[in-house]
């Protein structure tokens, strides 16, 4: 069957929160972008991730003309702690920390697709088989399939892969050509979808192990339950998952339809650099942070901003400062970010399961949090930290 070509300015692989903003910024700066998603649109609207969008991550759609995306569904606020052995702890992190908003991750990309779509954007689900081609040259291609079966080349100046961990542009670029640093946990957490309000909300310590239960909506949760990296997934039938969480908690806990079950290890993971020629890594595609530390999503709209500003500037001045800059400039941000996830990670994990990193480490983690809960300026450096402040 005959091949299609087209040319644009960018070609987004991915439409998960970093491509789709990454698409609306450069859209409505008068940027021509495709995003290509493999995907169908009600699988990318269901996928259940994190939904607290932080106090930056709120200014910046603000800052863009996009609040509405975060706001229009945002839920209300629902106060969260921490349980230490049954003992709840409610910490106070200031005004900034009460400006981020609770907006489900399937919600904020329903509404960046309407936005994008609603504005002429060009987005393509179920593009099958894509590949990369001539990311060094001048202008480098992104094939895909259509559902007709017929092949579409889209020749750009730039890529942006947003693609995810396992996408195809990071798999794209040659070996040698990135350096992978990590770092792995002894133990990973059941996640655990239920449909089942969040109460109690937050993260509970015990000697049993770690516990979270999160909003996920008004009538839904997300469970995590910590657990060795090595256990079977056969080991947690409903009946386990729910009676761990009440013990862990240390009180009576909703129960109901689970919906989906699965083992998420814990682990840091940043690709240095973040650009290969004409493509440039954003997101889960670039690093993946330690869920423990909920900034996920946070360093996916941070990157996806830094290439937008750089992309946008090379556009109107020809400047290429910003572009050739971009992975110093994300990987500082991403490095910071990176070590408040290890530090919050190992301190929650080792004030609960000594069996893990020994008795010595959980008296030292449980000091740590102590300092948080007695001392507000404690508090507040945990919630500096939180936010990547120096």
């Amino acid at each position: 069957m005959a091949e299609t070509r087209e040319n644009t300015t960018v070609v987004i692989v991915g439409a998960g929160v970093a491509g789709l903003t990454l698409g609306n910024f450069l859209l409505r700066n008068g940027i021509d972008c495709v995003i290509v998603e493999r995907r169908s649109r009600a699988y990318v609207e269901k996928r259940q991730r994190a939904g607290t969008i932080d106090a930056r991550g709120v200014r910046m759609f603000r800052e863009w003309g996009l609040g509405a995306v975060v706001e229009q569904d945002a839920s209300p606020d629902i106060e969260s702690g921490f349980w230490i052995d049954g003992v709840r702890h409610p910490m106070d992190l200031g005004e900034d920390a009460r400006e981020s908003i609770f907006c489900p991750q399937q919600v904020l990309v329903r509404n960046l697709t309407d936005t994008f779509l609603q504005g002429g954007g060009d987005l393509r689900f179920e593009a099958a088989d894509v590949t990369l081609e001539g990311l060094r040259g001048e202008r480098p291609t992104v094939r895909h399939r259509q559902a007709d079966g017929s092949t579409l080349a889209v020749s750009c100046d730039f890529i942006a892969g947003c693609d995810g961990y396992r996408g195809v542009t990071r798999a794209s670029v040659p070996a040698g050509a990135l350096t992978r640093y990590s770092q792995e946990y002894r133990y990973s957490w059941l996640s655990v979808l239920a449909e089942v309000p969040a109460n109690p909300s937050g993260m509970a310590i015990h000697s049993r192990g770690l516990a979270g239960m999160l909003p996920r909506g008004a009538h839904a949760s997300r469970i995590y339950l910590q657990c060795p990296a090595d256990e079977p997934l056969e080991q947690w039938p409903d009946e386990r998952v729910w009676s761990e969480l009440e013990a862990r908690f240390a009180t009576t806990v909703p129960t109901g339809p689970i919906v989906d079950k699965q083992l998420v290890p814990l682990r840091c993971v940043v690709h240095d650099p973040m650009s290969h020629g004409k493509l440039y890594l954003l997101g889960d595609a670039a690093h993946i942070v330690s869920p423990m530390s909920a900034k996920g999503i946070h360093l996916a709209l941070h990157d996806a901003e830094v290439f937008a500003r750089a992309v946008i500037e090379q556009a109107r001045t020809g400047d290429t400062g910003l572009l050739d800059s971009y992975s110093e400039t994300c990987l500082r941000h991403v490095w910071n970010y990176q070590a408040y996830a290890a530090w919050i990670t190992e301190v929650m994990h080792n004030a609960g399961d000594a069996s893990y990193e020994g008795e010595f480490r959980k008296r030292i983690a449980r000091a740590e949090l102590e300092r948080q809960f007695t001392s507000p300026a404690a508090s507040r450096l945990f919630f500096e930290l939180s936010e990547g402040v120096n």
